[in-house]
């Protein structure tokens, strides 16, 4: 990094709380990114990196995809602006293009964040059963709001006293949480079934939420007959089953990870790709429940409110992005597959040399690799297993090379349309250049 680079960064930190505007984006080697487009990054030096990180993995189609963003240009040239009243035609367009597309989306809310649309989601699951408990999974991830704000990576000493079964004591994520918020929610592992059954049959749980996939830490799939078993138990005990497909949601599938596993969720939330990288949220599901947001009788009535909700820019996005998933389904997701089994297959050749235990995960264009002999199942899977000193060194130093994933330890690598096969080979290459100077 050059000093005056740095001595940007430096500026940004004087007046910056936290450094950065979102504190998850804080990452060590310090970047000043000033552009990016396509598969790629430039930096303040002018230094080209290829792109793996896609801001978190809403950039299904890469970094400003001239289709996407002419339609956003085209709305702003219409003369559609912040109306802030009423309702406009194109909410109604991109509602019904999202309930055509998903099947457990029979009404929708549009908000600005994943976060927000969590946030509704949670408040229409207590409103439609009476009850105030949520269950959280241990490791997973579902935006930065006091309900949802516990568990997340915990360390290995946290994680090895536990028991199949059991709950999780709760390990809050961030100061400032009520300690009242402790009372209303429960943490369970990922793919432990009686641990879901257990807290469940307490009575008092209002929603269960989850990603389908775990990919806050990388890929951890669901095991053969999990979603299925939760779906059951949330049937059976009266509790709203929430997927938060705000990182798997058209990804993998214009119909979310719901259309690929088979299992619908009463209420699901939505982001990232849905925009592809516009700020926009998705809250939708059951009509019996989504329509709470009109009932009659005000004491039952569920808010959702947000001057920026339905934004033109953001919806003419959504629009050209899943109107362009819809025309070519099968050309887009055959693609992002066979660009991912070409990464899959040139790592684990990579790999297959070295003498220390790694496995590559990938779910279309999605991929991580762990520094492990297995594919993990859960949080506390990788916290006892995973080596972390390697998988960060081996970030960084990918990093240096001009291949940038998060340097943060299993986060998801996001493979995009404008990805090449000339970037993937590129990434190979420099990843066996990369591994040969790790001991």
């Amino acid at each position: 990094m050059s000093e005056n680079l740095y001595s940007t960064v430096e500026r940004q930190r004087q007046f910056i709380a936290g450094g950065t505007m979102s504190l998850n984006r804080a990452i060590d080697p310090a970047r000043l990114f000033v552009r990016a487009r396509g598969a790629y990054l430039y930096d303040a030096d002018g230094k080209q990196y290829i792109d793996y990180h896609a801001g978190f993995a809403p950039y299904l189609f890469g970094h400003g995809d001239p289709e996407i963003d002419d339609a956003v240009i085209e709305m702003i040239r219409s003369g559609a602006s912040l109306i802030g009243a009423g309702t406009m035609p194109w909410e109604a367009e991109i509602a019904e293009l999202l309930v055509d597309s998903v099947p457990g989306i029979e009404q929708l809310q549009l908000t600005s964040t994943g976060s927000e649309a969590v946030g509704y989601a949670l408040r229409l699951a207590r409103a439609h059963t009476g009850r105030d408990v949520v269950v959280v999974m241990e490791g997973g991830y579902n935006g930065c709001l006091d309900y949802v704000s516990y568990n997340l990576m915990d360390p290995a000493s946290f994680v090895e006293p536990h028991e199949p079964g059991e709950e999780y004591p709760l390990r809050v994520t961030t100061a400032g949480v009520p300690k009242v918020i402790d009372e209303v929610t429960r943490a369970i592992e990922y793919n432990d079934l009686e641990a879901a059954e257990r807290v469940l049959a307490k009575g008092d749980v209002a929603a269960i939420i989850l990603e389908p996939i775990l990919q806050n830490i990388g890929i951890v799939k669901p095991l053969p007959g999990y979603l299925e078993g939760l779906r059951a138990l949330c049937d059976k005990y009266g509790t709203v089953l929430i997927f938060d497909e705000v990182k798997t949601g058209f990804r993998h599938a214009l119909g979310g990870y719901q259309s690929i596993s088979g299992v619908t969720p009463d209420l699901c939330t939505f982001g990232k790709a849905v925009a592809n990288g516009y700020p926009m949220g998705v809250v939708g599901g059951k009509k019996e429940i989504m329509s709470l947001c009109s009932h009659p009788d005000p004491a039952k009535r569920v808010a959702v409110a947000g001057t920026y909700n339905g934004h033109p820019v953001n919806v003419a996005a959504a629009k050209a992005s899943l109107s362009r998933l819809r025309t070519r389904e099968k050309e887009v997701y055959g693609e992002l597959e066979r660009l991912g089994a070409r990464l899959e297959a040139g790592l684990k050749q990579v790999f297959a040399s070295r003498n220390y235990a790694t496995t590559v995960v990938r779910q279309g264009s999605a991929f991580t690799v762990y520094f492990m002999d297995h594919a993990p199942i859960s949080w506390r899977d990788i916290a006892l297993n995973h080596d972390m000193e390697r998988d960060l060194a081996w970030r960084k130093a990918l990093i240096e090379e001009g291949i940038f994933q998060f340097p943060v330890v299993t986060k998801q690598g996001s493979i995009s349309l404008a990805h090449t096969d000339k970037d993937i080979d590129q990434t190979i290459e420099l990843s066996e250049k990369v591994l040969s100077t790790l001991a």
